[in-house]
Order: C-alpha cells, then sequence, then structure tokens
C-alpha cells in the first residue's frame, strides 16, 4: 500500500499510438472509428519501482508525465501537493481529462506494482466504444457497490472521464474526504463517485471467460492453478491475451519483459492481422 509512503508520485502515459502508427484501416473521424488512443498513469512510491517501470513495459507508450506529493526534478513531475491517495486521483484526472480530453479516448491506472502489456491492451480495447459510460478492469463486489480494483489495473472511457469531471466538484455526489471513522480505498471512492454519474463496471474477460486483468502475479498465478488445477495448469492459470499482472518486483519486472517481448521460439511465425507499432523515434523494445 502507498498510504504510509514519504513520497509518491504518479505517472501519466500515453500507452496507444495514434492513427498512423496503427497497421491497418483507420481512416476517418476520431470518433466515428473509434481510434483507442489511451491515457494511462501509475501510482509510484518508490525509486526503484519508478525506475524498473520505467524501463520496461512504458517502454511501448508514446509519452508520460509524472504527478508527485513534492517536487521531484529527477521525475520532471508535476507536484500534485498531497500524500492522500484520493485526492492525487481526482487531480491527476482532472489535470488529464483538461489537458488531453479531445486527444485521448481511454485513461489507464495502475500501481506501480503492476506490469502492463500494451499490446494486448490496445486489442482489448479495439471492439470497446470510448463514447460509452463504463469502466473496467477486475470486478469487485462490496456490498451493493461494484467496482474496478486498483490491483489489476482501472481504465476509464473518454465519456466516462467527461461525467467524472462533471462531478469533482460537487462534495454530495464526489466528496474530496471519504468517511470520517474510517478510510476507504480510492478505487471505491472512484466507484462511488462514477456510479453517480451513471458509469458502471465492466469486468473485463477473454473469449474464454478468463480475466485479462490480473490481481496477482504470473508466479502466484500459476502456483495456485497447480494446487487446484493439477491437471489443466496452463489453462487454469491464465489468459493468453492477459493485460496486467500485480504484485512484481523490479527484478520481476525485467523478467517478465524477457518473456513476454524477448523470448522466441526459432522457427515459430505468428500471424496477427493487426500490429501495434511505437511511434517514430520511440526507446522501444
Amino acid at each position: 500500500m502507498l498510504w504510509n509512503e514519504p513520497f509518491s508520485s504518479r505517472i501519466l502515459v500515453d500507452t496507444l499510438a495514434r492513427g498512423q502508427s496503427l497497421i491497418g484501416d483507420w481512416s476517418g473521424s476520431r470518433m466515428h472509428n473509434h481510434e483507442h488512443n489511451t491515457y494511462t498513469y501509475l501510482k509510484i512510491s518508490m525509486d526503484c519501482l519508478w525506475a524498473a517501470v520505467k524501463e520496461t513495459w512504458t517502454k511501448h507508450c508514446d509519452k508520460a508525465e509524472f504527478f508527485s506529493s513534492e517536487n521531484v526534478k529527477v521525475f520532471e513531475s508535476i507536484n500534485m501537493d498531497t500524500n492522500d491517495m484520493w485526492l492525487m486521483m481526482r487531480k491527476a484526472y482532472k489535470y488529464a481529462f483538461d489537458k488531453y480530453r479531445d486527444q485521448y479516448n481511454w485513461f489507464f491506472l495502475a500501481r506501480p506494482t503492476t506490469f502492463a502489456i500494451i499490446e494486448n491492451l490496445k486489442y482489448f480495447l479495439l471492439k470497446k466504444d470510448p463514447s460509452q459510460p463504463f469502466y473496467l478492469g477486475h470486478t469487485i463486489k462490496s456490498g451493493d457497490l461494484e467496482y474496478v480494483g486498483m490491483e489489476g489495473g482501472i481504465v476509464l472511457s473518454i465519456e466516462s472521464m467527461k461525467r467524472l469531471n462533471s462531478l469533482l466538484n460537487i462534495p454530495e455526489k464526489c466528496p474530496e474526504q471519504g468517511g470520517m471513522i474510517w478510510k476507504i480505498s480510492e478505487d471505491k471512492q472512484l466507484a462511488v463517485c462514477l456510479k453517480y454519474a451513471g458509469v458502471f463496471a465492466e469486468n473485463a474477460e477473454d473469449a474464454d471467460g478468463k480475466d485479462v486483468f490480473n490481481t496477482k502475479s504470473v508466479g502466484l498465478s500459476i502456483k495456485e492453478a497447480m494446487t487446484y488445477h493439477p491437471n489443466q495448469v496452463v489453462e487454469g492459470c491464465c489468459s493468453d491475451m492477459a493485460v496486467t499482472f500485480n504484485g512484481l518486483t523490479p527484478n520481476q519486472m525485467h523478467v517478465m519483459m524477457y518473456g513476454v517481448y524477448r523470448l522466441r521460439a526459432f522457427g515459430h511465425i505468428f500471424n496477427d492481422a493487426l500490429v501495434f507499432l511505437p511511434p517514430n523515434g520511440s526507446d522501444n523494445d
């Protein structure tokens, strides 16, 4: 958890290439052809986690901005001037919406211990309509409230961002502080605000009904599959099109980078009909 860290920051990353970076027919207007431009931000609490995120999967993003609780020149961060994670989230969302609402259709949030496979995120969003009011990830049920948990990452459509932004200044519907007796997590507070705005959570699954936003690491998922599905370890573990895994150390992020992007089986040819390319001149694997 990040609540007690003396320093915390957020990265905002454009994770999807613009129209000209996609190999495929993406002509027409932005909203009608559903160019799935995505704006991503992560919460970072320690230098080593930030470095690992920067050196691994965010290389597959187009742009990054950093938000911190104080001025941090080495991160070139935007000072949010608060250690409260919900207030930081609100300010970051408002900043992103005000500055990028005409450029991006999707907004992705993740923890610093999360590893994201950006190409799978792009692919998953291709058939989604950003003009609809919903947000997605790994859903959790808490009483009458169903919300997307931070552990697997959260994706908001641009319509959801519009509705959220319209409520940020209405304390009756989207308060800056939670209950006075106990403090609820920022993902629950986000869900309360979005529910007032008519935005509801959607669990992200592949064609086989498997979660693609994972709340655990690959290693832990495999270990659990070996325990509960010993005869179907692979089938019982993870989706082939997984988007995120959580609970990773910096070293594990580098191992994931090797397994996802660098390890190849000689002679094996992939026949993907659509390929996502990084922008020209980007630092990409």
